[in-house]
């Protein structure tokens, strides 16, 4: 019997060196940003963001997050946002830039939560943590996108923006980025719908409008793309000729806020610098 005992003791001690630590408790106060992975935060050490005034060509889009993030950060009454549109238009790098913005001028008091769309079922989760905790949080989603069929994540991103049950805490937003401002997609077959397409279109675009903020990013003509280059070229001291610019967005077949960032990447790679 004690050989049995002493058997099955050395084949816990096992088990327990084989079995992952416990995670450890992150700190939601002395970092700047973190990643939500559904069940656990990550801490990130530093927020890497573009400066604002580098940020051209979407100047009514940036005030807008700007000034609302502030007031997050300041705890006054900030709006949830949804940023839809355009590709590579800047929408991500605005809000990273403006809560940089914000930590600057209000040290401690704001950070950054990246949750990515598989992680969403761990957001209520998260909301009763940042409920508990003294500082103000932006839960930021990148890139969303419901699939036809899906009922579970539309009904969770109501019950977050509606003040549900599983409402985000007062010292929570929300700021998502999508590339359509239905968020949930749509098929043909609602065009053709005989008894009222027009039904079945503002149910989608309903989910949008919860958001208090709604922004636009639009395809980007041929002076907004110099405009974006412009400001990234000053910034980094780099010179370039506006034909060759151009000549690299026909390469590239598209002009926006990525094409124009991955050119000035071209041009510091040209000169021997580095971004």
């Amino acid at each position: 019997m004690t050989e049995k005992i002493e058997v099955l003791t050395r084949i816990a001690s096992a088990l327990e060196r084989l079995a992952p630590p416990p995670a450890a408790q992150v700190d939601w106060l002395a970092h700047p940003a973190y990643v939500w992975t559904g069940t656990e935060a990550r801490a990130v050490a530093t927020l890497e963001a573009p400066k604002l005034d580098m940020l051209r060509g979407i100047d009514t889009q940036k005030e807008r997050v700007v000034t609302n993030v502030e007031r997050l950060a300041a705890g006054h009454a900030a709006h949830d946002m949804l940023l839809w549109g355009s590709r590579g238009m800047g929408k991500s790098a605005v809000i990273r830039a403006s809560i940089r913005a914000a930590q600057d001028l209000h040290p401690g008091r704001i950070a950054l939560v990246q949750v990515a769309q598989e992680a969403l079922h761990g957001v209520t989760a998260l909301f009763t943590l940042l409920g508990k905790v003294d500082r103000q949080f932006l839960v930021y989603i990148d890139d969303l996108g419901f699939e036809e069929g899906d009922g579970t994540g539309p009904r969770l991103l109501r019950s977050w923006l509606e003040g549900g049950v599983e409402a985000r805490p007062a010292n929570v937003r929300l700021a998502v980025t999508s590339n359509r401002r239905a968020i949930v997609g749509r098929t043909m077959s609602e065009q053709d719908d005989p008894i009222n397409p027009r039904d079945v279109i503002d149910d989608r675009l309903a989910l949008a409008d919860r958001f208090g903020l709604s922004i636009g990013y639009h395809n980007c003509d041929q002076p907004s793309y110099l405009t974006i280059i412009h400001g990234y070229a000053e910034q980094y001291g780099l010179e370039f000729e506006e034909s060759d610019a151009l000549e690299w967005s026909r390469r590239r077949g598209a002009r926006s806020g990525r094409v124009a960032w991955q050119y000035v990447t071209e041009l510091a790679g040209r000169a021997g610098k580095v971004l």
